[in-house]
């Protein structure tokens, strides 16, 4: 392995970072400035470069620019004593791994080189998939029983609607049962009906004449017209006024509408395909939804599963919006390191796909480094997660990402979680902190989810070290002392994983 480079005008500073990296058996080879590696970097590289940010002669970005330019996946961490905004920003649009203050940590500093010594080792997979990105990505059975639905509708012109929560895709499905109908040529338009005043719908949907209504200036092809031959899809269609049901039946029925203030009958030859998150059953028993329309509409139901439901596809998904997103911006890639995948996949996004891709649009921006680990992760994604096992609102087998709150007598913190007692087929309390471990040890194991150790390691530390935070009014050295660990120890594993609520005494 190539030694890591430490560049740095402060000879203390090269010290004190030798020193450690010595102890962890890493190789260093440190410069007092910046010209000195710029021409070592002629004959050869390291593995990962450490550098100062303000140095005699060319600055720590100017290194990190040429770096970056003949050699662009090596990691650069920035150090300086200057922690100001500009140099920050500077830094990470440079291209920079991290970016760190002095006065640093040193148990931190070694941290965030091993971070990018992984990085650097660890071989660049290819994840871009074939050139043509399919349309719908999923391998779960929920999913390729939608596929198979869309295969059995590609010669049919019939009226079909889309069901499932928000968020899942529903858009999508349409587009494909237009896209392998016969009517693929011709035109595909979409209209969500909840985001159109109610007063402005019914010209949107069928057009008007001029002199129609005030501001009526001249006449206006409404989406029916503009969708002739081909698909007409209306998003939503549970939140319809149920006055503009009774004009869109008619249309579905005879195939004939008028525009708004028009005398002339015009023939619309529209496949019509609806979408909606509404249990429309209840909206007709609730009078909101017309039944006929109901049962013009509910010709085909096609059910979208939610993300909950398709829990092995999260993977799949992630690394698409990863690369979709590192497009966008003209960015390399990140990717997420196996424990962060498992996390994710055992999260209830209520949000599904979509609250997935944003999620993934922010990592590309926020997240440091190019391997996303747990603690990269919003804040409310582990605090929600850990809120919903405190009350109880994820089943024993979902812990698998979670931060159980275990407390001092073994099993009182499992009791607070939420984790029923003498249920069939798992462990009782009357086993302790212990069974309960081992239970869901062998249901990972079981369910082949990797890296179980690291897994379960960061949550049983995470459960110690914040017990012992509210045992001591979040004051972390206290709670360093209590648990028997180093200062420097407890402040990193604290920014590890993401626990808040940390003060210094």
């Amino acid at each position: 392995m190539k030694p890591i480079w430490i560049v740095d005008d402060d000879e203390s500073i090269r010290w004190v970072l030798e020193k450690a990296l010595a102890r962890e058996s890493l190789a260093t080879r440190s410069f007092a400035n910046a010209r000195d590696a710029i021409a070592a970097l002629e004959s050869e590289t390291p593995q990962v470069l450490v550098s100062d940010i303000r140095m005699p002669g060319d600055s720590g970005l100017d290194l990190l620019q040429l770096v970056k330019t003949r050699h662009p996946g090596l990691p650069v961490i920035i150090i300086t004593a200057f922690s100001d905004l500009d140099s920050a920003v500077a830094a990470f649009q440079g291209g920079a791994f991290e970016y760190l203050a002095k006065p640093f940590d040193i148990d931190k500093a070694v941290e965030l080189i091993r971070r990018a010594l992984d990085e650097s080792l660890r071989e660049a997979s290819v994840e871009a998939g074939p050139a043509d990105t399919p349309e719908i990505l999923g391998q779960a059975p929920a999913m390729q029983e939608v596929f198979r639905a869309i295969g059995r509708l590609s010669q049919s012109n019939v009226t079909v609607l889309i069901t499932g929560e928000s968020g899942t895709g529903k858009e999508l499905v349409a587009r494909a049962l237009h896209k392998h109908s016969p009517r693929a040529a011709q035109p595909f338009i979409a209209l969500n009906t909840a985001a159109i005043p109610k007063d402005l719908l019914e010209s949107e949907l069928f057009g008007h004449e001029r002199g129609a209504f005030t501001g009526a200036q001249a006449t206006r092809r409404g989406r029916f017209e503009q969708a002739e031959n081909g698909t007409l899809f209306l998003d939503e269609i549970g939140d319809m006024p149920f006055d503009l049901q009774t004009r869109l039946l008619r249309v579905l029925s005879d195939g004939h509408f008028y525009r708004v203030g028009g005398h002339q009958p015009l023939k619309a030859n529209v496949r019509v395909i609806t979408a909606t998150h509404q249990n429309l059953e209840q909206r007709v028993r609730d009078g909101l939804f017309r039944e006929d329309l109901y049962h013009r509409l509910n010709v085909i139901r096609l059910r979208l599963p939610s993300l909950r439901e398709r829990r092995e596809d999260i993977p799949l998904l992630v690394r698409h919006f990863l690369l979709q997103s590192a497009r966008q911006l003209g960015v390399e890639a990140k990717r997420m390191s196996e424990p962060t995948l498992a996390f994710l996949s055992s999260l209830d996004l209520p949000g599904n796909v979509r609250q997935l891709e944003n999620l993934c649009n922010w990592i590309t921006v926020m997240a440091p480094g190019q391997t996303v680990e747990v603690k990269d992760l919003p804040l409310e994604l582990s605090q929600g997660k850990e809120g919903a096992v405190q009350s109880g609102a994820l089943e024993p087998s979902a812990l698998a990402g979670a931060a159980l709150p275990l407390g001092a007598g073994g099993t009182g913190g499992l009791a607070a979680a939420g984790v029923p007692a003498g249920t069939a087929g798992q462990a009782s309390l009357a086993d302790g902190w212990l069974g309960l471990l081992e239970q869901e040890a062998a249901a990972m194991l079981a369910a082949n989810q990797p890296e179980v150790m690291t897994v379960l390691g960061r949550q049983f530390e995470s459960a110690l070290i914040r017990m012992a935070l509210r045992h001591t009014h979040g004051r972390k050295n206290d709670a360093a002392v209590r648990l028997g660990i180093g200062r420097n120890t407890i402040t990193r594993k604290i920014a590890e994983l993401g626990i808040a609520g940390a003060r210094e005494d």
